[in-house]
């Protein structure tokens, strides 16, 4: 699911593009601008490569290897099947990417037996291509049974009776807790002898615990973004609009292949953790606070980097050295074990330790989520969270200060759990006034 300050969007396919598209709220902010062609970049975008090619998609074998994993959560927890509606989940699971709209679609997975689809009728054509195509994504394709039903008939109906051919009459039922209200509700009253409840606990012990490919997945999809972010910082200009910067990092993400999103907020807007919809402009000196990040193969990257272009005023630097010590805290204190809070209590307390606490005065929200298909997923790092890291988690480590009226400052970048500790996907920034600086 995006996070409110993402908007998954289509950049510029490669460097031929013609106008990029942008987000709609905020597509009405731009000037009109001729197309962006290849002649008309700035060097440092120019040159940018296309690295889609670098990407390996996720492997049948590594599909099938979720379902065991979730068959085996399934017992635990003593739910009788995963039932998923559409979403990133979906995806996760069987590779297919369906819409969501007002009619009921749903893959389920029982604990014991072969997964199957509850579809519209006239949905069932499509279903079948998508379980015949090849390369294979569908895991247990040819024993994936369909079940169809008509415009005027129950969905959740036809649901409980596939349920009962599965063997499941009675006990639990995991849904997806990102299903909408209505089908979950429908769900939850197809039969009187089954219980629906929320399969985070299947949902979560898969998803939040990535594999070397995803991780890979996770690293190409930073490594792109950390370059677009700095061509786009070679790129810039005093006097600029920040939709004029946007459109730089549009057209990077463009030569670089991929989809991806950037926020960029100037001055005192930089103090609005998720930045104003106020036109703004570039000016020499001033903190500009750039966010988000880009898509490969359904893997997220979500960096954000503070910076000025010129020099940085005294009060600047100490903000942003206080929040790079916060960040390294995080980074540090990580292992295997460790409750999630325990990671946001070590970067608070080196931003109340220097004077700009307590709790949430000025560093206004948690230190970062869980990241991988969706830009924000569980666990969350958080005040009061206890769940233990495992190796394979995937987080975002964004400690900020946020002084109303002034600036803000918030270093963001990716990185997981090893069996030793932390390790970044990519470097912290150094500086303000030099924040690409090779160490």
């Amino acid at each position: 699911m995006p996070s409110r300050r993402r908007f998954l969007h289509a950049a510029a396919a490669v460097a031929a593009a013609p106008a990029l598209l942008l987000p709609r709220d905020l597509e009405a902010q731009r000037p009109a601008s001729a197309p962006v062609t290849p002649e008309s970049l700035p060097p440092a975008i120019a040159a940018l490569p296309n690295r889609r090619t670098e990407a390996t998609p996720i492997t049948l074998a590594e599909r099938d290897q979720r379902l065991e994993r979730a068959r085996t959560l399934l017992h635990q927890n003593k739910l009788g099947a995963l039932v998923i509606a559409t979403g990133t989940s979906l995806t996760y699971f069987t590779g297919l990417r369906w819409g969501q709209s007002e009619r009921f679609f749903a893959w389920v997975l029982p604990a014991t037996g072969a997964p199957f689809v509850v579809c519209p009728v006239f949905e069932e054509g499509r279903v079948r291509e998508r379980m015949e195509a090849k390369p294979a994504t569908l895991p247990s394709a040819s024993t994936t049974k369909v079940y169809t039903w008509n415009e005027d008939e129950s969905p959740y109906a036809l649901l409980a009776k596939a349920l009962k051919e599965a063997g499941l009459t009675t006990g639990k039922i995991g849904v997806e807790e990102r299903t909408q209200f209505v089908f979950a509700d429908g769900i939850a009253h197809a039969s009187p002898a089954l219980t629906a409840v929320s399969a985070i606990p299947v949902t979560m012990g898969c998803r939040a615990i990535k594999t070397p490919a995803e991780l890979a997945l996770m690293q190409l999809a930073n490594n792109i973004t950390l370059a677009v972010y700095e061509a786009a910082f070679k790129s810039a200009q005093p006097g600029m609009t920040t939709r004029q910067f946007t459109g730089l990092v549009d057209a990077a993400y463009g030569r670089s292949g991929v989809q991806g999103v950037v926020s960029c907020q100037v001055g005192e807007f930089s103090a609005l953790p998720h930045g104003s919809l106020q036109p703004q402009v570039i000016r020499e000196n001033e903190i500009i606070l750039i966010d988000d990040g880009c898509t490969v193969e359904g893997y997220q990257s979500d960096i954000s980097r503070t910076f000025v272009l010129g020099k940085a005023s005294d009060k600047q630097k100490k903000v942003f050295d206080i929040v790079h010590k916060a960040q390294a805290a995080a980074i540090a204190a990580a292992r295997p074990g460790l409750p999630c809070h325990a990671i946001d209590d070590a970067a608070r307390s080196i931003i109340t330790a220097a004077g700009f606490g307590p709790d949430y005065k000025t560093f206004t929200h948690r230190l970062g989520h869980g990241i991988g298909m969706d830009g924000h997923e569980w666990p969350y790092l958080v005040r009061g969270n206890p769940t233990p890291l495992v190796a394979g988690m995937t987080f975002s480590d964004e400690p900020g200060i946020y002084l109303p009226g002034e600036f803000g400052v918030r270093l963001e970048d990716d990185w997981y759990v090893t069996e030793t500790g932390g390790k970044l996907f990519t470097p912290q920034s150094p500086s303000l006034e030099d924040p690409f600086a090779k160490a």
